[in-house]
């Protein structure tokens, strides 16, 4: 390494110094050398997830504050000479541990690989062949090589250049597109702004293509520097606020039951470490610790069927987003329509077909290194036409501010210079002084000439044709650039004009997307009549439209309101796009954005969710939380239902949680208020809680009910409060009449007593999921089998286990026959209870909610 390299203002050193240094040529570096380098400097990210080794994972799930309380509650046993309960307590801990720790690590197994099939990849000479390698593997010396639409994958130097423009607004600010191109610099350019040999990770290519030597990558590189602001925690999901109120619901709650039953206990003066150790292992039962695992496993798996469902999940919390989404934003091309465009027709300004016009647009597309779009396709297709007298000399490149490209070209035979634009149809007229007759003379455009000028495309548009204005002007003055304020004075040659047939299973789709309540807004660079023309042939409702230029005149509350009863939304550039997005966030929806092109970037980063497509430039998949491996609505539909049915699982396990776990612990809570013991001892409310944790473990596997998926849901605390309320209660009653039972009919001891609401408590908690599962009937409703086996066999291994050796270790003894008859009846008449109350309750929820969705 060179010790005068100047690492800093690293483009400001000569090519040479810079090869010196990374100690390369610039024809790439051998696949051993590249793995050499990918050691030494690591892999270019930032976040890199260092996997820990297996043991130190299972000691980070030891940090829970009640597990840390319950293993220092053993050690304290142990010291007073109670061995057996140290023995219980402590193995009931790590098993509890190790069963979330290996449901958890499956399931994120499962979701990197899902991540690793869709990284951004580039193109890197290697042993001198181009090949596609994963960004994370690049590694300075690196020669890579760039294209309009890719993202720039580390910190480089300019070897080679053709019209290559970045737009690196991410770190410098600046609005428009920054040529990029080889060569030595000045010390004045000291500042990234000023580094045009140099290109920066993270930045975007709109036009041209470059050969690029990689000199920084990862933590080195400029976006590196600001990687920490870059990295910080998103604004949390509802799902994830709800999660976290639902926890401290759970823990103020537990608190408080806590710190009542060690006053009573001190009251009665029962013995103050079994009286501890109950109030901790009441902790522990009423403390939903699987939900972590059940939301993983549940994420993942939902992952997992996504993608057989040509889905891809780059962050598995946008599943639930994508559930709850009930406002889908998407462009028309290539969603509602075909995607297969073709160009039909070339018309000059009387409405006949022009030879002139499609030659003029030939030579547009055929020069133009930008991103070529689908119509720039279709001309090249659509007809061959000679370029060999015509030379490129430079461009401006598309953007999509002004809505055009310009090539600067040259006649090689009568040296004549000319300047090619094509574009949106009114933004090149607006250019235009002058028009072409047949005969290839110009007129100046006046009043009469303008409005047969706009009647021609607009009768175009009206048929369903997407438009391009065609225009040029002869440079007179030699010189060897392109500027956007060359584009004036321009002479109106024609239209180009091509077709873009509906898409057929789009219809089907759109419905299925309104049955399920996902209202679909439609947001294109295409005018309004040619969108109105694709409603039209797809049986789309028009509610509204409004045009980019509208936006512009509204402040963002007036656009808030207008959004919400707007379905179209024509001649959109990205920020207007953006801004539709965010109004509607405003408004409260739950909002999904499906874009694939550079400039939908930014409104796939303020969706709620973000979609796109596998064959989208790498800025939209980086920018996307899902990918479609499938253009096609219904697709995305699959996505939808897949994703309330890993939302309907997940509310399953916590409604549990708040409904009969909390009322078996409430009533141990209450019985110390008049029992000369203790309801239950700590090691059996510790068997108890992990016997039930593993019968909820299947839940994931659960199919949800068709009337769960019929409309979006988000995570409602009141709604969970409110179940609870009505559910808890009934379990506390059923406790109770245990308690009658016992003590009154069957005379129990304290060992038959705690015995016997042992297995009441486990059978009822566990069973009452056939339950609560499904808001329907539970006969008809029927859930997984795997689910209905454990559940059951949990069940059964509770009413057993008194017969056992093991179950006299924790203090278990064998009930009389009555008491199992007795118990059957119990659960039997708890079950049926338990769905009237859930009928009645969801009744008055559904009356209330009613008249809710009706106003919205």
């Amino acid at each position: 390494m060179q010790p005068n390299f100047n690492t800093s203002t690293w483009w400001l050193n000569s090519l040479n110094e810079t090869l010196s240094y990374l100690k390369v040529d610039n024809l790439g570096l051998s696949s051993d050398n590249a793995a050499v380098r990918l050691q030494q400097f690591g892999a270019n990210q930032f976040a890199i997830r260092k996997t820990k080794p297996i043991w130190r994972q299972i000691i980070t799930k030891f940090r829970n504050p009640l597990i840390l309380l319950l293993l220092f509650a053993s050690g304290v046993s142990a010291f007073m000479g109670e061995i057996s309960n140290f023995l219980i307590i402590t193995v009931l801990v790590f098993f509890s541990v190790l069963l979330d720790f290996f449901q958890e690590h499956k399931a994120e197994k499962s979701a990197e690989s899902l991540r690793h099939s869709v990284s951004i990849r580039t193109t890197v000479v290697r042993d001198g062949n181009k090949i596609s390698s994963p960004v994370a593997q690049i590694v300075p010396g690196d020669v890579v090589l760039l294209s309009a639409g890719d993202m720039i994958p580390a910190d480089g130097r300019v070897l080679d250049a053709n019209d290559f423009f970045v737009k690196q607004a991410l770190l410098t600010g600046e609005t428009y597109p920054i040529e990029k191109k080889p060569g030595e610099l000045n010390s004045e350019a000291n500042d990234i702004t000023n580094a045009s040999n140099a290109v920066f990770m993270g930045t975007t290519v709109i036009s041209g293509s470059a050969k690029i030597l990689i000199v920084n990558t990862g933590l080195n590189t400029a976006m590196g520097t600001i990687a920490e602001n870059l990295s910080k925690t998103p604004p949390p999901t509802s799902f994830e606020v709800g999660t976290e109120k639902f926890g401290s619901l759970i823990m103020r709650m537990t608190v408080l039951l806590v710190l009542f039953v060690l006053l009573v206990n001190a009251i009665l003066l029962k013995p103050w470490l079994d009286s501890f150790l109950f109030a901790v292992a009441l902790a522990v039962g009423l403390t939903p610790e699987l939900l972590p695992m059940v939301i993983s496993i549940t994420l993942s798996r939902g992952a997992m069927m996504m993608a057989k469902k040509k889905v891809i999940v780059k962050q598995l919390s946008s599943i639930q987003n994508l559930g709850s989404m009930d406002t889908l934003c998407t462009d028309k091309t290539g969603t509602l329509t075909e995607a297969k465009i073709k160009l039909e027709k070339h018309v000059n300004l009387n409405g006949e077909v022009s030879h002139r016009v499609l030659e003029l647009a030939f030579l547009n597309s055929f020069f133009e290194t930008g991103l070529k779009s689908p119509l720039d396709e279709a001309i090249l297709e659509h007809d061959e036409i000679s370029v060999e007298q015509w030379t490129k000399i430079d461009e401006v490149p598309f953007d999509f501010e002004r809505r055009r490209v310009s090539v600067l070209i040259n006649h090689s035979e009568n040296k004549k210079r000319i300047l090619v634009v094509k574009g949106a149809p009114e933004e090149i007229i607006q250019l235009c002084t002058h028009y072409e007759t047949d005969n290839k003379t110009t007129k100046t455009i006046d009043s009469n000439a303008l409005e047969k000028i706009r009647s021609i495309y607009t009768a175009l548009e009206m048929e369903g044709f997407r438009v391009l204005g065609i225009a040029w002007r002869e440079e007179t003055i030699e010189h060897n650039h392109a500027v956007v304020s060359d584009e004036t004075e321009l002479t109106l040659s024609g239209f180009a004009a091509f077709l873009d047939p509906p898409k057929e299973s789009a219809k089907s789709a759109l419905s299925a997307l309104n049955d399920i309540g996902v209202s679909v807004k439609i947001i294109t660079g295409d005018s309004e009549l040619v969108s109105q023309h694709v409603c039209s042939e797809l049986k789309i409702p028009i509610l509204g439209v409004l045009t980019g230029k509208d936006i512009d005149k509204m402040e963002d509350t007036a656009l808030q309101v207008k959004a919400e009863n707007t379905n179209l939304f024509c001649r959109m550039n990205p920020s207007q796009k953006n801004r539709i997005i965010l109004a509607l966030k405003q408004r409260g929806h739950v909002v999904g954005y499906l874009g694939d092109g550079v400039n939908d970037a930014p409104s796939l980063h303020s969706a709620d969710i973000g979609l796109s497509v596998d064959t989208a430039v790498d800025v939209a998949k980086e920018a996307a939380d899902m990918i479609l491996l499938d253009h096609d609505l219904h697709v995305l539909y699959e996505g939808v239902m897949e994703g309330r049915r890993t939302f309907g699982n997940i509310m399953k396990y916590i409604m549990m949680g708040t409904s009969s776990n909390f009322g078996n612990m409430f009533s141990m809570a209450g019985a110390a208020l008049f029992l000369p013991f203790l309801p239950m001892l700590p090691t059996q409310i510790l068997l108890n809680n992990f016997l039930y944790d593993l019968s909820e473990v299947p839940i994931p596997l659960d199919k949800v009910d068709q009337e769960e998926l019929k409309a979006p849901r988000i995570m409602d605390i009141g709604f969970i409060r409110n179940f609870m309320l009505t559910i808890g209660p009934i379990s506390s009653a059923f406790d109770f009449l245990t308690f009658y039972v016992m003590l009154i009919i069957l005379n129990a001891n304290e060992a038959l007593f705690q015995t016997g609401w042992f297995v009441e408590s486990l059978c009822t908690q566990v069973l009452v999921i056939f339950i609560i599962r499904t808001k329907g009937n539970p006969i008809k409703s029927m859930p997984n089998r795997i689910l209905a086996i454990v559940s059951l066999s949990v069940a059964g291994i509770g009413a057993f286990l008194p017969f056992t050796s093991v179950g006299s270790y924790f203090g278990l003894v064998p009930p009389p026959m009555e008491f199992y008859a007795i118990l059957a009846l119990m659960v039997v008449i708890y079950l049926a209870v338990v769905e009237s109350a859930k009928r009645i309750f969801y009744y008055i929820h559904d009356k209330k909610m009613k008249p809710m969705r009706q106003g919205s």
